[in-house]
């Protein structure tokens, strides 16, 4: 052969590796905070300018030589882990893995400025022009073909690293910088925990060190956190929590935290469609976002939780690549990820009884398919505590610790007082209706004793001064309970044998009077109610059985 084979790649192999793909700023700003980790930077300077539509990335890192430049960062699918190094000469895990993430970077602006300097060279670099690197490519030009512009003197001038590091700047972004700078921020603080890994780590957006401050928002309607295992997060630390941080365990080599807002609408990020989710982070990377989704509850509870879970085993070091080539996320039949799973789906079960257990204490509304508490009872509690904060509200001003101990301690109670009392009405009342459907003629002594009822009241209202009518009907049916109700359509023979309703009311009216009268009744009274209101339910029914129309 005359002459040596070699590969010839054409640049449109870029648009396939996915020079498109990246069209959020967040995105482009996590390729770039990944360089600067992966180069040993202790800081990272962003510059956000909406205005002008262009954004500028300054690290301190070791920065790049040219021949570093030209057979690193510009050979699309270089990785840093390329002869079993894994870690940086700081000893920080390698985040870069494909070395197609930099396609983010040069491929988001119409032109990409880069610069880099190492301590011990001059600063090296050139410019990305998009518009000419389309050209290119609907030309066809290999990769040897196109070059990059040189870098000008306003780069020069403008590059601020002084011993060493790398200057990017992205001048006019594609689609324009649509997010807010608070936006920008709080996806930074968020999205990219490397201070978890090393605290000399800094991130600043516009002059402002990215932390847990900016955060602030979501600490403070933040009611409650499960803790993963052990983990030291300056987050978890700012919380004010309505009730200690529960202690999930696992044997998985993982960590992390799960919390939940007082809202749902308190997980939404202003100004965006987006939300606060539950995410996987990978040496300190967001690695995929929202895993709950691999887990679905169909429980109420997901509308409400948000956290951060690392596991650092899915990038072992031993050179199995199991991430996606969008970077956001991982190969879903992988074993190792499929463990995972399975394990943060077992974590997330616990947190399920614990948080309508939490939320009912707290007087908020718990989770209505949580069936260890009985559906009538549930919607009592959250009768009782939605009126109780009603009147707080209306008192404007919280009430004393003390108080509100005791407002839980109601709160227990009128679990089995409001639907007791609920079914006492509907029983009493479908009795009356029973009565005058059948147009059935009460006793004398009824008549007599729904007169005596009558005088009471009206010698109480005269007491009160008032003149207007209180019950809807005057009739003598509303002045009798149930004792004489059952005693007039359903009497016992004999009181020790014959099943009948007034043999049921006998036990029934002492409890049902304290009830009425909103008394806190005692567990045996409660038991003998339960009784005797299902043996009245059961009769009642029966008897509604006759009316055919």
């Amino acid at each position: 052969m005359e002459k040596d084979l070699v590969f010839n790649i054409s640049l449109s192999v870029l648009n396939h590796l996915g020079r498109n793909l990246y069209r959020n700023v967040i995105t482009v700003l996590g390729e770039a905070i990944s360089n600067s980790w992966d180069a040993d930077a202790s800081n990272v300077w962003i510059t956000i300018d909406k205005e002008h539509n262009c954004m500028t990335i300054v690290d301190d890192g070791d920065g790049m030589t040219f021949d570093d430049f030209q057979n690193k960062f510009l050979k699309i699918g270089y990785s840093k882990r390329k002869n079993k190094m894994y870690k940086t000469l700081s000893g920080r895990p390698f985040i870069g893995r494909k070395g197609i993430g930099k396609l983010a970077l040069l491929s988001c602006a119409k032109r990409v400025h880069v610069a880099s300097k190492t301590k011990k060279t001059q600063l090296v670099g050139g410019v990305i022009d998009n518009s000419s690197l389309d050209k290119a490519i609907t030309d066809d030009l290999n990769s040897q073909e196109y070059k990059l512009e040189e870098l000008t003197s306003k780069v020069f001038i403008s590059a601020d690293i002084k011993e060493q590091g790398t200057y990017i700047y992205f001048e006019n972004v594609n689609e324009g910088i649509a997010n807010t700078l608070d936006y920008i921020k709080k996806s930074v603080a968020l999205y990219f925990r490397f201070s978890l890994l090393d605290e000399k780590f800094n991130i600043f957006v516009n002059n402002v060190k990215i932390d847990e401050k900016m955060l602030g928002d979501l600490a403070e309607n933040t009611q409650f956190l499960w803790k993963i295992n052990d983990i030291d997060d300056p987050f978890i630390k700012s919380l004010s929590l309505d009730s200690p941080l529960e202690l999930l365990k696992s044997e998985m080599n993982m960590s992390g935290y799960i919390a939940s807002v007082d809202k749902p609408s308190k997980l939404k990020i202003r100004g965006t469609q987006e939300k606060v989710t539950i995410d996987l982070f990978v040496n300190g990377r967001l690695r995929e976002k929202d895993i709950l989704r691999h887990v679905p509850t169909s429980r109420i509870v997901e509308n409400y939780v948000y956290g951060q879970i690392h596991f650092d085993d899915l990038d072992s070091g031993d050179g199995k690549d199991i991430f996606t080539s969008s970077r956001e996320g991982i190969i879903s039949d992988e074993p190792c990820y499929r463990e995972f799973l399975r394990e943060f789906e077992r974590l997330f079960k616990l947190i399920l009884d614990d948080w309508d257990e939490l939320r009912r204490k707290k007087g908020d509304d718990g989770d209505p398919d949580n069936m260890k508490i009985k559906p009538k009872e549930r919607k009592a509690q959250e009768l009782f505590n939605k009126t109780f904060k009603e009147m707080e509200e209306n008192h404007k001003g919280k009430v004393s610790n003390k108080v509100d101990s005791w407002v839980k301690r109601l709160s227990e109670e009128v679990k089995y007082n409001l639907p007791s009392y609920t079914e006492c009405f509907i029983a009493e009342n479908l009795l009356r209706e029973y009565i005058k459907y059948n147009k059935m003629q009460l006793s004398d002594k009824a008549v007599e004793e729904a007169e005596k009822w009558r005088e009471k009241e009206k010698n109480n209202k005269a007491i009160a001064n008032i003149s207007y009518a209180i019950r809807k009907s005057m009739d003598d049916i509303y002045y009798l309970d149930m004792k004489y109700l059952s005693n007039f359509i359903d009497k016992a023979r004999d009181k020790n044998k014959d099943l009948a309703l007034s043999r049921s009311s006998d036990m029934y009216k002492p409890v049902r009077d304290a009830v009425g009268h909103t008394s806190i009744i005692t567990e045996p009274a409660k038991k003998q109610l339960s009784v005797e209101l299902e043996n009245i339910k059961s009769r009642v029914m029966n008897l509604m059985d006759e009316i055919k129309k």
